[in-house]
Formats: C-alpha cells, sequence, structure tokens
C-alpha cells in the first residue's frame, strides 16, 4: 500500500509516537534528517497543513532539525549519532545525539551579514524549550514545539 510521500502508514492513536533516525556520519545528515522528519510529519498529519499557522510550524520544526543536525555536524567529532522525534499529540520533541560531551552554547549575538553562529538563535526564537544532557560519553541537544494541530481544529 502506498501513503503520502513514500513513508510510512499513519501511526495508530496512542500516548507517543516515536521515529529513530541512526545517523553513520556527516555526509548528507541534514537532508536525511529533513526527509525523515517530513515523512514523520506526514505520517502524524501535520502535513499537508490546513492552513497557514500548521504550515509555518512544520517549516520551523524542519528548521530547527536542520539546525541541531547541522551544529552535530560542525562541532562533534564523526557528526550526529542519532535522530529521534517523539510526538504525544499536544508536544513535538526533536532529540539529536552526538559523540561531544560538550553542551551547545546559545553565543552572543553575531554580526547579521556574516554567515554561521546563528543556528542556536533561531532554535532559542522558535522552540518552546531546548537544551541538552549527557548522554553516555556524549550529548543529547533536545528542543520541543507544541502541536499545531489543536489549533487547526483537528482532533489527535
Amino acid at each position: 500500500m502506498q501513503f503520502p510521500g513514500g513513508g510510512p502508514p499513519p501511526d495508530p492513536p496512542g500516548p507517543e509516537r516515536t521515529r529513530r533516525l541512526v545517523l553513520d556520519g556527516r555526509e548528507g545528515a541534514v537532508q536525511r534528517c529533513r526527509d525523515f522528519s517530513r515523512r514523520a510529519l506526514l505520517s502524524w498529519h501535520w502535513l499537508p497543513a490546513v492552513d497557514e499557522e500548521q504550515l509555518a510550524v512544520t517549516e520551523d520544526v524542519l528548521l530547527m532539525v536542520s539546525e541541531l543536525v547541522t551544529n552535530a555536524c560542525l562541532h562533534a567529532p564523526g557528526g550526529p549519532r542519532e535522530l529521534r522525534l517523539s510526538w504525544n499529540g499536544e508536544r513535538l520533541r526533536v532529540e539529536v545525539t552526538d559523540a561531544s560531551p560538550a553542551p551547545p552554547t546559545l553565543r552572543p549575538f553575531a554580526d547579521p551579514a556574516r554567515p554561521g553562529g546563528h543556528g542556536l538563535r533561531v532554535v532559542d526564537r522558535l522552540a518552546r524549550a531546548w537544551g541538552s544532557l549527557p548522554e553516555g560519553t556524549g550529548k543529547l541537544v533536545w528542543l520541543e514545539v507544541p502541536s499545531p494541530l489543536h489549533r487547526a481544529g483537528h482532533r489527535v
């Protein structure tokens, strides 16, 4: 059976739905994670968006996934290890693990005309909450966003 976007079938109702993508290095990691996240959002009916607000939240999630994965590519030995997406109907939690024990730091405001140094600022503005936790010999960087489906009138 074929589903929209070629992704998995929609998840059955339940308390928490989780998707995991194990990564094996930096090459192509950002695009793989965006594609993986888009398929998960399709299966959870965040896409196709029914209004501009839902579309904006979904695009913000994809941007923040890109930022967390890019940070792991730039600052962690071997790049990101895993992407996890967990949705409980009310909030989406995005987690990226890597081999560096150093927590991410929000840099002072950078020159907007220069590239780099803006990723965590984007996450800080768009996510409801974010942070990092030690995991094994590395860390887990996470963010959370509220579900846009309640505002769009969907039942979850």
